[in-house]
């Protein structure tokens, strides 16, 4: 669950993940800390769902890891949120599926995902976001990307 690479940010995006410091780039220290992420998914409380229940599936597979005990501490402590979720003691994969993310600029964003996984090494995967084609998303996608281009060609 830690971001190990990512493509620079979006404008306007909630978070920029080059600017955190190697230790807070988790996808589940940010979902259920970063005020900002909240604001991100269309249906932030499934997402939390989701993610405390990849956080058990992955503490299960690596109960002696002890980053991942602290992050679980540090996430009891700190999020009631987290505790519920926890308490609902799901186990899920992260392999395929779809969220809506909402833009402060371009609004609504409906993504596919596929999880791709090495077989010599499944604890590392790329999450591949797909969108439809012909839909609003594709549309925003695309302004999204024109305006990274220039960020890029103008920094």
């Amino acid at each position: 669950m830690t971001r190990l690479s990512g493509r620079h940010r979006a404008p306007d995006g909630p978070t920029d993940f080059a600017a955190l410091p190697p230790r807070q780039r988790n996808l589940a220290r940010l979902v259920f800390l970063d005020e900002g992420m909240r604001g991100l998914y269309a249906d932030w409380r499934g997402k939390a769902a989701d993610v405390a229940a990849y956080l058990r599936l992955d503490i299960g597979r690596h109960p002696d890891d002890p980053r991942s005990a602290a992050l679980l501490d540090e996430l009891s402590t700190a999020s009631p949120e987290f505790r519920e979720a926890w308490a609902e003691h799901r186990l899920k994969d992260k392999t395929h599926g779809r969220y809506v993310y909402r833009h402060p600029v371009v609004g609504e964003l409906d993504l596919g995902f596929e999880t791709l996984r090495l077989p010599d090494d499944p604890d590392q995967g790329l999450i591949a976001h797909t969108v439809e084609e012909g839909t609003p998303s594709e549309t925003a996608l695309r302004l999204l990307a024109s305006w990274a281009r220039e960020e890029l060609s103008v920094g």
